[in-house]
């Protein structure tokens, strides 16, 4: 792993023992196979108990590791013949989201995601994931052409959030995030959206008005970073820890305040660990979500969205 999170040393220095005996029996006629099985069970003890016990900082460390799969990456493994689109028909290509359309099952969908780079040069390409307003523009050209032609919407969210340069607001980032949150809530076709990392402020919301809205077991979804969120309110971003505490911004604190659906289960140490299995989780909640949603009749469709929203929160009307 390129990549040692802090909470997970204790579970690399256990390796490196483990793997340190191992090379000593093959080099030596000394038999430590004992040795080896214990600390082999001591790891499985260790990982479970970390691994099972994780912190909401951990869990935002886990959402930002440098070798979490991607957009693209769930993309290769769970559709078929996917075809990129580019451009919002208005300024430019935002690389930091990728849209097209390709078959999941058989069955034409279009594909929206949030995109950052495997590395240094490739994240700078792609804005670390990091939209402009060309970026949810062009999200929203391929969310109303599947309006047209009847095709269900996968949208992958991983963003720090809309990129908040002088550029991006010249070129009206706000206008255009509102626009896709009221453009999604009235589309009358299925839509499931998907965190698969951090889902950041109203760079996600972009493309986060779904029927169904499911999370990745250590992703985060938030209306602003930890660190952002204890600069505002201790005038100190080092506080990151304690504000991811109690902003409530993993999986399981939103699925009980009902804003998201489903969690949907990571190998352990993190989806980064084993992409295929966490691509087949991912497909079966996807082919379970569509399986109900293309039951309703647009209007049914719309009616029980209006609905799923309306639950969310608490409020008194006038």
């Amino acid at each position: 792993m390129k990549q040692i999170l802090e909470f997970e040393k204790p579970i690399v220095n256990l390796k490196e023992k483990i793997t340190e005996l191992k090379r000593f029996t093959q080099d030596s006629e000394i038999d430590l196979s004992e040795e080896i099985n214990t600390l082999e069970e001591r790891l499985t003890v260790l990982e479970d108990d970390i691994y099972g016990n994780l912190k909401p900082w951990d869990r935002v460390q886990m959402a930002r590791h440098q070798e979490r799969p991607t957009t693209l990456d769930y993309i290769e493994l769970l559709f078929t013949d996917f075809i990129e689109f580019h451009g919002d028909r208005y300024f430019g290509d935002d690389e930091a989201i990728v849209a097209g359309i390709a078959y999941y099952k058989e069955k034409p969908v279009t594909v929206i995601g949030h995109q950052r780079g495997k590395g240094t040069k490739e994240n700078i390409r792609r804005n670390f994931g990091m939209p402009h307003p060309e970026g949810y523009r062009k999200a929203l050209r391929h969310m109303k052409q599947a309006d047209k032609f009847n095709r269900p919407i996968i949208c992958f969210i991983d963003t720090k959030g809309a990129y908040p340069g002088k550029a991006a607001e010249e070129r009206g980032q706000s206008e255009a995030i509102a626009r896709n949150l009221m453009e999604m809530a009235g589309l009358t076709v299925p839509i499931i959206c998907i965190v698969i990392g951090e889902g950041g402020s109203g760079g996600a919301l972009a493309l986060g008005v779904g029927d169904h809205i499911h999370m990745l077991e250590n992703s985060t979804y938030s209306v602003i970073s930890p660190e952002g969120a204890a600069a505002l309110l201790w005038k100190d971003s080092g506080l990151a820890q304690k504000a991811a505490e109690s902003m409530k911004i993993t999986s399981y604190d939103l699925k009980k305040l009902n804003v998201i659906d489903t969690i949907i289960p990571e190998p352990k140490g993190g989806a980064h660990r084993d992409l295929v299995q966490q691509a087949e989780n991912v497909d079966h909640v996807i082919a379970k979500s569509l399986s109900i949603l293309n039951a309703y009749t647009p209007d049914e469709l719309l009616e029980k969205r209006w609905e799923k929203y309306k639950q969310i929160g608490e409020y008194k009307t006038l």
